[in-house]
Formats: C-alpha cells, sequence, structure tokens
C-alpha cells in the first residue's frame, strides 16, 4: 500500500459496488459487511463535500420478475447527486450506461471500494482499466467471502492495476 493520495475531485469518482442489505449481511472477511459499508459511507461523504462523483452499483439477477429481499442499495448510502448503476453480471460496465456517465462528468480515476473484492470489484475495475481509467483501490472499503480471496485480489492483483490505498490515504487537491 501507497500512503496519501491527492485526488482531483473534478477528475475522479467513487464507485461502490454491491453494498446492499443482503450482501453486506454475508459472513465476510477479512471484516464484516457492516464495517465495509461504514468505511464506504465515510467515504461517500468526503467525496460529495469535495464535489466529487459517487457511483452506486447494485445487482439484479437478469431474467427474474422478483429480486431476492434485500436487494436495494444500503439505507441511508444513496444521495441526491450519486449515479446508481445496476448490473446484472459480475462488472458493473457490460450492459450499463456506465463508461458514458463517466465520461459525462469528465472523470479518469475510479476509486474503487465494495464487497466482493475479487467479484464485483475486482471485475469492474479490469473492466475499467481497459476503458483508460487510472485506478485506486480502497482496501479498508472492501471484503470477500474469505480472507484468501480478499487478500489475493488487494495484494496481489491490485496493485497491477493501479494504486492501493486505505481510507485514511485518499485526499482530495484544491482546486
Amino acid at each position: 500500500m501507497t500512503g496519501p493520495l491527492a485526488l482531483d475531485p473534478r477528475r475522479s469518482a467513487l464507485v461502490l459496488v454491491d453494498l446492499m442489505d443482503r450482501i453486506v449481511a454475508l459472513p465476510l472477511e477479512p471484516r464484516k459487511g457492516t464495517e465495509v459499508l461504514a468505511v464506504a459511507e465515510q467515504l461517500a461523504a468526503a467525496f460529495r463535500a469535495a464535489g466529487a462523483l459517487v457511483v452506486l452499483v447494485r445487482v439484479e439477477r437478469p431474467g427474474v420478475a422478483d429480486q431476492p429481499p434485500g436487494g436495494g442499495l444500503a439505507a441511508g448510502l444513496p444521495r441526491d447527486g450519486d449515479i446508481e448503476i445496476v448490473k446484472r453480471t459480475i462488472g458493473a460496465f457490460q450492459g450499463t450506461d456506465l463508461d458514458a456517465r463517466l465520461r459525462e462528468h469528465h472523470v479518469t480515476t475510479l476509486v474503487f471500494g465494495g464487497i466482493a473484492t475479487n467479484l464485483g470489484v475486482e471485475s469492474t475495475a479490469r473492466a475499467a482499466g481497459d476503458l483508460g481509467y487510472d485506478l485506486v483501490f480502497v482496501e479498508d472499503a472492501m471484503a470477500a467471502l474469505t480472507a484468501a480471496e480478499h487478500e489475493a485480489s488487494a495484494r496481489l492483483d491490485f496493485p497491477r492495476l493501479g494504486t492501493v490505498v486505505t481510507a485514511d490515504d485518499v485526499r482530495f487537491t484544491s482546486g
């Protein structure tokens, strides 16, 4: 992990993946879903205060009329001005307008958090890298079904794709 990272709020977006009640409630490692959600909420508040974009991604099962209970975003997470993306695959770019919406806002850097580290977060990040975005991973704003899965992404894959930081390392340039 690196130290403090200064982001341009006009060119950065926080992308939070699958922070839905039914997913936050899963048995997760290396931290509980409620811990991930608390860090994500703090990050979202900081991004909004800096004038940066917040993108909230949630999954819906394809071809199913009724979604499982707890399929909405965690209560209190969404705010006016956020972008909500509904995905039907592991990653948030395939079959959605996420790329177009980010480009409308002139975003070049994506900062990631969410559940599960090695599935929704990593799949979305890999597609974002292929599209030319700079990637930042907030390790303490993520969890997976096992600690080993989380660690493999956070320690092996993410450093090859972008910059790995903690929530305390995220800062904004002033202007």
